[in-house]
């Protein structure tokens, strides 16, 4: 009864990769900043290996772990194209970006079909925005549409003025027109409450991502029969596709105590989670306290995981991309990720991100890998 579980630590990235400076991403390097700037204690990261990863002393890695940092193939510096190359998708293009708002072949359609006019269409900080558009919105009823440095379009909406259920079809229309050359990673419905001066976004944000454009490592496994659990937005990134229970946390907190039944009750198969809040809480605001919080909160989980593993069990924690808190950008980075794991040959191990999907497929069905990545040992 084999189980692989795979944890991304979104946005926690391990150094700028090469062609970082085609992305203006010179010197970003999550993990090393983060703990160059607070004394956060982290034994059990320490112990899969964290120091030798950012090049840092942490203490000596377990005798168990492998450990080492992943390359990024494919374009791009987002949550989908990083989570699409770990499970054996590599974009040759990046998504389109829109630093001037969304073109009028975008909107006009858009805005037909709801029957209003928007607020906005330019990047925007989500939080920044609902504080300055958030009164005329209410007033209006027009939603606020944004994108950031990221392929996304984001619509967000007051819960009173705009019931949720219709933020989401609104979001599904959006998805719809947002094909060919438009086709952004990612629609966002960007709910949030409160009052003038207080607004607040509330838990029932929505991704409505693009499909994969080829088979991933979970369509392979789903097709022989192997149970895969998605945590947090891994459902969402794949567009359900492959993921047999998606258990959907929007937090840290919630995405830790998930895994943390689910590798109590799983017999077999894959647990592949997502935990958040490291991108759209710390890194995005470039909260360096919150952040080292965070790893202090995956440390103590590592402690609680580490004695449910079975043998023949593997435990591989990565993460997607980079979102330096310690910079003066708030967008992603392009960076590598750091790979920390246990039941894999110990040591050091330097690869690729589709070698994450590459292992498990392996692992679980005892075949060699078909898509993109080599099992790691």
């Amino acid at each position: 009864m084999t189980r692989v579980f795979i944890c991304v630590l979104d946005g926690c990235g391990a150094g700028e990769l090469p062609d970082a400076a085609a992305y203006g991403d010179v010197g970003s390097d999550t993990l090393r900043h983060v703990l160059e700037r607070s004394d956060v204690a982290l034994p059990n990261l320490a112990g899969l290996g964290l120091g030798a990863v950012v090049g840092l002393p942490r203490g000596t890695p377990w005798p168990q772990a492998t450990y080492g940092r992943l390359l990024e193939h494919g374009a791009g510096k987002d949550t989908t194209t990083g989570h699409w190359e770990m499970m054996g998708v590599v974009l040759e293009h990046p998504f389109p970006t829109y630093p001037h708002g969304f073109p009028p072949d975008v909107m006009e359609p858009f805005q037909r079909a709801i029957g209003r006019g928007v607020l906005c269409n330019l990047p925007a900080s989500g939080t920044g925005i609902i504080d300055e558009l958030g009164d005329e919105h209410v007033a209006s009823g027009q939603p606020i549409v944004y994108t950031s440095a990221d392929s996304v379009f984001q619509i967000a909406c007051h819960e009173d003025v705009v019931a949720v259920p219709e933020l989401y079809r609104w979001c599904e229309i959006a998805r719809g027109i947002l094909r060919g050359p438009h086709a952004v990673g990612r629609v966002i419905a960007r709910p949030f409450a409160g009052v003038s001066g207080a607004y607040e976004r509330t838990p029932r944000r929505r991704d409505f991502s693009l499909l994969p454009p080829g088979p991933t490592y979970l369509d392979l496994l789903h097709e022989r029969g192997v149970p895969v659990i998605g945590v947090g937005k891994i459902g969402e990134i794949f567009v359900q596709r492959g993921v047999d229970v998606d258990d959907h946390t929007t937090n840290n907190s919630d995405g830790i105590a998930a895994c943390t039944r689910h590798l109590q009750e799983l017999p077999e198969g894959l647990l592949f989670a997502n935990l958040v809040d490291f991108d759209q809480v710390w890194g995005h605001r470039n909260d360096v306290a919150g952040f080292a919080a965070g790893l202090a909160a995956v440390d103590a989980a590592v402690g609680v995981w580490r004695p449910l593993l079975r043998d023949g069990d593997v435990m591989l924690l990565c993460a997607d991309h980079g979102v330096d808190p310690t910079t003066a950008s708030t967008d992603h980075s392009r960076e590598y990720s750091p790979l920390l794991a246990l039941g894999l040959t110990p040591g050091r191990y330097d690869g690729a991100q589709e070698d994450v999907g590459a292992t498990a497929f392996a692992r679980l069905t005892g075949e060699a890998p078909p898509l993109p990545g080599r099992a790691i040992g």
